[in-house]
């Protein structure tokens, strides 16, 4: 016995690709904020020295950008990046005596 089908069964029957077994999914690991907090007892030469002493390729004049927003505006986002960096210039800023919020993902 022969089937024939019409051109029109043939068209409209579904497509279903196969799942791709073991397929990798890429997904990169979230940055993390270090957040300098204003504060009664740290001076502005203090933060800014701190700033350009710990955080990577810091300059003078954004440390005291930073710094002022810090005063101005009662904290400031001073670096962005992977946790284990943050951790570290969160942690050395705090051991210089700056206010830190915690950290937080961006």
């Amino acid at each position: 016995m022969t089937v024939s089908l019409s051109p029109t069964a043939m068209a409209s029957a579904p497509t279903v690709a196969p799942e791709k077994a073991g397929q990798t999914v890429r997904k990169t690991y979230p940055n993390y904020k270090v957040i300098v907090l204003n504060d009664d007892f740290n001076t502005f030469q203090h933060v800014a020295e701190c700033l350009m002493k710990y955080i990577p390729n810091m300059t003078s004049d954004r440390a005291w950008q930073l710094t002022e927003q810090v005063h101005h505006e009662g904290q400031a986002i001073v670096w962005v990046g992977p946790l284990e960096q943050a951790e570290l210039y969160h942690q050395q800023l705090s051991r210089e005596g700056l206010t830190m919020a915690p950290l937080e993902a961006a």
